[in-house]
């Protein structure tokens, strides 16, 4: 994807209420977007210290967050009905899950697929969530660091082996192999401690639904990882709200990726319906959108 080119995807808070992975797909691509976003929390515990980014305290702004599809069946199931949809997380908790499992399954949807996968990541604010997983809160990211390392040898090596804190394996055979290389964002804050850890681990960033400064915070990100000495650029994945024309065109041109938009998911009527307008604000056409 070259930084000219910023494209338009939809991100769906999956919930056992909402229209179902496999019927919302279809109308997101019909309508010309090019990506199609999923979450991930396994369970949340009912008592709990951590607090939500959001609201400041352990108070949830929605029950989604207790009823969210499992990430990597939902997007199995929207790439058995769509042909070109890019299929993403915004994002997964990779640490929650055995990761040589983990790699199997990503892998496996990427090659069902025909190679549309792209993984998203979190560090995980929920540190009681985290904690049932056996994952030690001062140490998630390196936690995820080695996931995601351990993760590319068994994609890209025919006999993978990797050594670590978290993750060990001895010299194994893993296939189906992804065809390119799975690209990797991470959902945070704009800081520069989050985009150095993207500029070392990662290929790129999604943004928060608290981000304020994009404009500041990708000048941020692209000087961090020339100073990492990564070639190109990052890869930006932007939440927004309501399409804004001025605002879309200094997001382009600042080299912005993709700009993601929710949807209403209590229907298909009420999500097609909402889909055909924000497509024609966008300007997008069923063959306008390509990966």
């Amino acid at each position: 994807m070259d930084s000219a080119h910023m494209d338009f995807g939809i991100v769906q808070f999956t919930s056992d209420r909402g229209l179902r992975p496999h019927l919302l797909a279809p109308l997101i691509e019909q309508a010309g977007f090019a990506s199609y976003y999923v979450p991930e929390h396994g369970h949340i515990p009912t008592r709990r210290e951590a607090a939500h980014p959001g609201t400041g305290t352990a108070e949830l702004p929605d029950d989604r967050y207790l009823r969210t599809l499992d990430p990597w069946t939902s997007l199995a199931a929207a790439a058995a009905v769509t042909q070109n949809l890019l299929l993403a997380t915004a994002v997964a908790l990779p640490v929650q899950s055995d990761p040589i499992t983990l790699a199997k399954t990503i892998a496996t949807v990427d090659h069902l697929s025909g190679g549309r996968v792209q993984l998203g990541v979190g560090f995980g604010w929920n540190l009681d969530e985290l904690a049932d997983h056996g994952v030690p809160p001062a140490r998630r990211r390196t936690m995820l660091r080695e996931y995601l390392e351990a993760m590319r040898a068994l994609w890209t090596q025919e006999e993978a082996a990797y050594s670590g804190e978290f993750v060990s394996f001895g010299p194994s055979w893993a296939w189906p192999k992804p065809a390119a290389p799975i690209p990797v964002l991470v959902g945070a804050a704009g800081t520069e401690k989050n985009f150095r850890w993207i500029a070392r681990s990662a290929d790129g960033w999604i943004t928060t639904p608290r981000e304020r400064d994009i404009d500041g915070s990708v000048a941020l990100l692209h000087r961090i990882w020339g100073e990492a000495g990564r070639s190109g650029t990052p890869r930006v994945v932007v939440l927004d709200g309501k399409p804004d024309p001025e605002r879309l065109d200094r997001w382009r041109a600042l080299g912005v990726s993709t700009v993601l938009y929710g949807v209403p998911d209590e229907s298909a009527d009420r999500a097609a319906g909402y889909l055909a307008r924000l497509a024609g604000k966008l300007g997008l056409d069923s063959s306008s959108q390509r990966r």
